[in-house]
Parts: C-alpha cells; structure tokens; sequence
C-alpha cells in the first residue's frame, strides 16, 4: 500500500531524515520508535505532504503511485488521514457539525460523548478527550493509511486500550495503519506487525518481533538496535 524508497528530508534548510525506505502492505499494522528529535514526526507529516517539509530525494507511493508531488488535500482524497500529536483547537465549529460536513461521521460518534460533538473542536479537551476527537474525524474521512503520531500520549491505560481497540477493529485486508510511539503499552495492546527504529533521522532497523526490539531498547537504549542491524547486515 505505502512504499517509500530512499527518502531524504529537509525542514528550514536542515535535513532531519536520510535515506529512509520502508513498505506497509494492506491489512498490516507498523510502529516507529525512536528518541525524541529523531524523526519520527517530520516522517509522519512529510508521508502527509505538509509543505514545510522539503523531500531532497526518493520518493513516496501510495498503492502503486507516486505522490512526491501531491499537496495534503490530494493525498486525503486517494485515502491517506494523519493525526496530529498536537492538533490545533477550531473555535466556532463544534465537533458534530465538522463530522456532519463530512457525511462519514454517523457510526463513529459512538466513540466519543454526546456532550464532546457538541464542543467547538479541541477548546479546553483533555488530552484523552483531543486523541478520541482526532481519532473519530480521521475515521469518518474513511482513509486506506492512517497515520497516528503519538495518539497515545496524555492518556491513561484505560483509555489506551480502548482507542487502540478502535484502530484494530477499524483495520481490514484493505487498509493498514503506521503508528509512532513511546509507549510500551501502546505496542502491548496493538500487537504490530512491524516495528521500525528511527535514530538521528535514519531507519537504523525493523523487526517484526517488536517484543525483542522494545526489551533490547529498555536494557540498552536505541544505540543497541544500531549494533544489532549491522550484524545482521554481516552475517547475510
């Protein structure tokens, strides 16, 4: 579904990724761990085509096509939704009436509050009340690839679990999501099928036992998986 091949990345003149490729097949569920400033989010938004994220080189492909060159908008349009680690409040449009302009929103309102859809969106939410609004408007768009990054954070393992077992029900042979994350118990409940480690803006390694990955990484740190990956690389 997603294929990214060689992607190198700059933001104000800088470059923040390098030589980053990766595959998402449909059905497929892939996290992006990391330190903080490695990456992960200018992967997630430049994947979205946010424009101040300059693509320096290689390229994206969504479901066989390139779209390098394609705004936000387009990529929404072919099936693609991010939600943001921060996402912005809209004063003076309540979140019933954002989801009603959509015309996708009915069957997913039962996963927020009656008296959330009639909040203007994001003003004064808690952190968990922001994660199950950005969850519910990117459901109702009815996207192939849903990018989460960092959906999990401010909000307690009762919540956790209920919204990544919204993410797994929503997921199907014929979508697939990528998530980033810094929480142990986000990756226990999603269970992916893919774990990819982002370090100083470069995929240094992927596994699918994200179990083995994740120990590796508590007991000693990410510069660990570096040294694994070019031993594997060796013995092959």
């Amino acid at each position: 579904m997603l294929k990214i091949t060689n992607l190198c990345v700059e933001v104000g003149g800088k470059e923040i990724l390098s030589d980053i490729s990766l595959r998402i097949r449909r059905g497929e569920t892939h996290v992006i761990v990391g330190p903080n400033a490695s990456g992960k989010t200018t992967l997630a938004k430049t994947i979205m085509g946010l424009r101040e994220y300059k693509i320096k080189g290689g390229g994206i492909y969504f479901n066989g096509r390139e779209i390098t060159g394609l705004k936000p908008e387009q990529r929404a349009k072919i099936g693609i939704a991010l939600t943001f680690q921060h996402p912005p409040a809209i004063k003076g449009v309540k979140l019933s009436d954002f989801l009603r302009r959509i015309g996708n929103g009915c069957e997913h309102k039962k996963y927020v509050s009656s008296q959330l859809l009639e909040r203007e969106i994001n003003v004064n939410f808690s952190g968990g009340e922001q994660k199950f609004s950005e969850l519910v408007q990117v459901l109702a768009l009815n996207p192939k690839l849903i990018i989460f990054d960092e959906i999990d954070s401010g909000v307690d393992v009762k919540r956790l679990e209920q919204i990544t077992g919204i993410i797994k029900d929503w997921l199907s042979r014929d979508r697939a999501a990528l998530m980033v994350t810094h929480n142990a118990t986000a990756l226990e409940f999603l269970k992916p099928d893919i774990i990819h480690v982002l370090l100083n803006g470069k995929l240094i390694g992927s596994s699918n036992d994200w179990k083995k990955v994740w120990k590796t990484i508590k007991r000693h740190g990410y510069e660990k998986c570096k040294e694994c990956e070019k031993r594997k690389l060796s013995a092959g």
